[in-house]
């Protein structure tokens, strides 16, 4: 019986001929990271848990702080320390105002065929490159950490096939919407969500982080996406030669397939409070909005900020309405920058903010008070994700936020 992508990416790590869903295999990781939100956790524990601490591999790992950057309280400022002395003093690679710990990883890390651990929700984006990326808890990463190994359940996985291509003006922000919406928030618990057909080689690589990072918003493990031109393109412009490239066999197993034509698929908003409360923008048009946010892991890369300032160049922000313009990463600023995008956006009225991730994490920068609503390119709209618990966060592309930051209510692109 053949394997699936996720099964043989976890046999590599393993050391194993084959394994299959169901199975637990202890698996030897290739890189292991961890952001400012859990780590300073990891290092208490390692201080004064562990008694004969060490550490298996420290090229093995990256620290990012991406959070809360600049320090926003002297607690703040104390976990900071606290991770910079500890990756200091034991060697561990370490970021501080790259950017957003998903897109420095994918710009200077991921390789396909990798295992990758990550002390946060959205690791699973690395599946655009073809590694298997999964979020796991500090208990897990110190784990990781001081053995260099862990166990893991081998997922199911869910296969889906894309033909065709995206209409103009829709994104592949829209998509992963969509199917979040088909499948429910927990229609992918603890699986791979694998995408391949004709229809992957129209998405670029922004298109693909995308869509792999919110797939942990279905409850997938993983993402995973086969690895083409496109892919090894990104990989050869960034420097690195992949671990190893894994497809399905054509006998593998899944648990589900699904046809996903991507002509069909339309602008969408999800609604709060969940990410699954998706419908057809349109069906939002005429919400008013307090702020809007362009940025996030999701959605904070240059082919964005290009298409955000496309919308609004030459006209202005809404009157009472805050823009916040997010770069993922100091690379993307720069770019940006170069191509005066960040000029665009700044005289139309939007504030540019350093690499970060800002209003998406919601304990920082642009948080929204009592009954004010965001529209956001971010990765959640939970109940009070975005600061007050009565507070109101809608999803949509970076064309629909930016159309709705000029309106001062939800709209898309086509209507501003």
């Amino acid at each position: 019986m053949g394997m699936t992508m996720a099964e043989k990416i976890i046999a590599c790590a393993a050391g194993v001929e084959t394994t299959k869903a169901g199975d637990i295999e202890t698996v030897t990781l290739d890189k292991m990271m961890s952001n400012d939100g859990t780590t300073h956790l990891t290092i208490d524990m390692y201080n004064n848990k562990i008694k004969n601490p060490r550490i298996a591999d420290p090229d093995k790992l990256i620290w990012i702080v991406d959070h809360n950057i600049p320090a926003d309280s002297p607690k703040t400022a104390a976990s900071h320390k606290k991770m910079r002395d500890f990756a200091k003093e034991h060697g561990i690679t370490f970021y501080e105002g790259e950017g957003v710990c998903h897109q420095v990883m994918m710009e200077n890390h991921v390789r396909p065929g990798e295992l990758i651990f990550g002390a946060d929700s959205h690791t699973c984006a690395y599946g655009a490159l073809g590694a298997f990326g999964t979020g796991v808890g500090c208990t897990d990463y110190l784990y990781a950490m001081v053995t260099g190994t862990s166990w893991l359940l081998v997922p199911e996985t869910i296969r889906f096939n894309l033909t065709g291509k995206l209409p103009e003006g829709v994104y592949a922000r829209d998509l992963i919407l969509t199917i979040i919406g088909k499948i429910s928030a927990n229609g992918a618990n603890y699986k791979a969500m694998e995408f391949a057909g004709e229809g992957l080689h129209t998405l670029s690589m922004a298109d693909r982080i995308a869509v792999c990072n919110l797939c942990v918003e279905a409850g997938a493990k993983t993402a995973l996406m086969e690895v083409d031109d496109i892919a090894m393109d990104y990989l050869k412009e960034h420097g690195r030669e992949p671990k190893a490239i894994f497809k399905s066999d054509d006998d593998a197993v899944f648990s589900e397939v699904y046809d996903i034509d991507l002509s069909t698929i339309e602008p969408i908003v999800a609604k709060p409070h969940f990410v699954d409360n998706v419908v057809k923008a349109s069906e939002c048009s005429g919400v008013k909005i307090d702020e809007a946010f362009l940025g996030s892991c999701n959605n904070g890369r240059i082919e964005d900020l290009r298409v955000g300032a496309a919308v609004i160049k030459g006209k202005k922000v809404a009157p009472k309405v805050r823009f916040l313009v997010v770069p993922a990463s100091r690379s993307v600023y720069k770019q940006a920058m170069k191509e005066g995008l960040l000029d665009i956006f700044m005289e139309a009225g939007a504030m540019v903010m350093n690499p970060n991730c800002s209003v998406c994490w919601g304990a920082c920068q642009g948080v929204i008070g009592e009954g004010e609503t965001l529209i956001s390119t971010g990765t959640r709209n939970f109940k009070g994700r975005a600061g007050h618990k009565d507070s109101f966060v809608y999803l949509a592309s970076a064309a629909t936020v930016t159309a709705s930051a000029i309106a001062g209510e939800i709209t898309t692109a086509d209507r501003v």
